[in-house]
């Protein structure tokens, strides 16, 4: 019989959370399959995802930083990333995150948010 891991339980329903605009709700789920396992790039993506929806672009970025630094090659949270950091207005920094995550979709290295 196979073992479902919480940290993966939960991270789940936080993407379903999220999939209603449940963002506050999605967030504290991200944040205990984190707190499982600090190194899931992409809940941390997921997580940055629900952050740049509420608006709070500072801890999105944080939380994109988070998932990148686990994850060089994830396009997606390159793209979040971008996101938040557009809607602070820098939108210099914003092109290079996108060109990021173009450079890395075109490369094959998109992932799918879960």
């Amino acid at each position: 019989m196979t073992r479902l891991d919480p940290k993966y339980a939960w991270s789940n329903k936080g993407a379903a959370l999220f999939s209603q605009g449940k963002y506050d709700e999605a967030i504290k789920c991200y944040d205990e399959a984190i707190r499982l396992d600090p190194k899931l790039a992409e809940t941390w993506c997921n997580k940055g995802a629900a952050l740049t929806n509420q608006g709070n672009y500072d801890e999105s970025i944080k939380a994109c930083d988070e998932a990148i630094k686990l994850d060089p090659k994830n396009a997606i949270a390159w793209d979040v990333k971008g996101i938040a950091i557009w809607n602070q207005g820098n939108y210099a920094d914003a092109i290079n995150a996108f060109n990021e995550a173009i450079r890395l979709v075109q490369r094959g290295r998109n992932r799918p948010m879960v």
